[in-house]
């Protein structure tokens, strides 16, 4: 685009620019490993960082970066960075803001892989972390040491739900001088923008709501121009979790259709909620658009709408969980999000099963906790599918 559009869903379609397109509506997959020189003091020049161009595809890629640029002007952040998974999104930010002795405040809910990645960093390398609810101030502020050089939370928490008032962290943050760090995936940044809330870094798995189609693995960070190039040529660059041109090609097709997707997901939530509520054997709802969840009044303040991701309880044991999920015909079993197909999973045996019980425990989720990621299809059919296995 000559002039970015003040619009998401315009810069979600054009935003960023390429750098020879030769007339292709579509931006074109550059699915190479190295790019060659006019001159071996060209080679130099662009190795010494005195020259702009590329070098090698796990440096950049005109594909990838045209991404990481949309990614940026979508989150309202300065520059984007791509990886390989949105796990290498995570470890890679983590590394470049940590070393040996340092300390991590956490929002009291993580991913499974990142409360292992946490505890694989206790363990190895002595960088320590504590859990707050992040609800009160006080209770922030006792768990930061002279130590804490990041705040990392989710909002909403993966699987519960529960939502971290940004603008409560930021203004502690800010006082401590510490970055703050939001894992972003749930909400996409159609939903929600927490850079423009006062946030650092914004950090997505890629792999859901951004691609959106279930076919690519992929992670994205968002930042300060000065960050980003630190992670680029440290983090990114020496442990090598890139992202091919072919992701990235895939994930700017998925941009183009996030907003429309965003809303359909929404509004079947919103349905499939009210729906459960009111069932019989379901015993809790957790949906930050549920006007009776304590969730809702930070959900109105920072986020455009509530999103698509759906957890509950059933009446029953872990095995009438399991039950129930058996029971299902049109819904899938299996640990993703964001895609086209309704998504079912149980937290505490599949996402979280790295989660020592009594940890788990501390963060809800209990064994009769089911997240559901609500899909594209009509919702009358994946509320008839979810009727007809809750009433089994």
């Amino acid at each position: 685009m000559s002039k970015e559009s003040k619009y998401f869903d315009t810069i979600a379609i054009h935003g960023g620019k390429i750098t020879s397109d030769n007339g292709s509506l579509v931006p074109p997959i550059y699915q190479t490993s190295t790019f060659t020189f006019d001159t071996a003091e060209q080679g130099e020049a662009r190795f010494a960082g005195s020259e702009e161009g590329y070098i090698y595809s796990r440096l950049g890629n005109p594909t990838v970066k045209l991404l990481e640029e949309r990614i940026a002007l979508l989150e309202g952040g300065e520059a984007g960075l791509s990886f390989g998974s949105g796990m290498a999104a995570v470890s890679a930010v983590l590394f470049a803001l940590t070393k040996s002795g340092d300390h991590i405040l956490c929002s009291k809910g993580l991913y499974g892989c990142t409360f292992g990645l946490l505890q694989m960093m206790e363990e190895k390398y002595n960088i320590i972390h504590d859990f707050s609810s992040m609800d009160e101030e006080e209770d922030i502020v006792s768990k930061l040491t002279p130590s804490t050089k990041l705040i990392y939370i989710e909002t909403p928490i993966n699987p519960t739900m529960k939502l971290i008032d940004l603008q409560l962290v930021v203004k502690i943050a800010r006082q401590y001088k510490i970055p703050v760090v939001v894992d972003n995936t749930f909400s996409s940044p159609y939903l929600q923008q927490p850079i423009k809330e006062g946030c650092d870094v914004v950090i997505h798995s890629a792999t859901k709501y951004i691609g959106g189609h279930g076919d690519v693995i992929a992670g994205l960070v968002v930042g300060r121009e000065d960050f980003i190039q630190q992670v680029a040529m440290t983090t990114k660059k020496d442990i090598g979790g890139v992202m091919s041109p072919f992701d990235a090609w895939l994930l700017l097709r998925g941009l183009k259709t996030l907003p429309v997707r965003m809303d359909r997901h929404c509004d079947n939530a919103e349905k499939i909620t009210s729906l459960l509520i009111k069932h019989k054997n379901v015993e809790n709802v957790f949906y930050p658009g549920d006007v009776e969840s304590p969730a809702y009044e930070i959900m109105k303040k920072q986020m455009k709408k509530a999103g698509g991701i759906i957890s509950f309880t059933i009446k029953g044991t872990k095995k009438d969980a399991q039950n129930f999920l058996n029971r299902l015909k049109l819904i899938k079993i299996a640990v993703s999000l964001g895609d086209a197909e309704t998504l079912i999973q149980h937290p505490a045996t599949m996402t979280h099963a790295v989660v020592p019980e009594d940890e788990r425990l501390k963060m809800g989720i209990t064994d009769n906790l089911i997240r559901l990621s609500v899909g594209l299809e009509a919702w009358e059919d994946i509320w008839e599918d979810l009727n007809q296995a809750l009433d089994g």
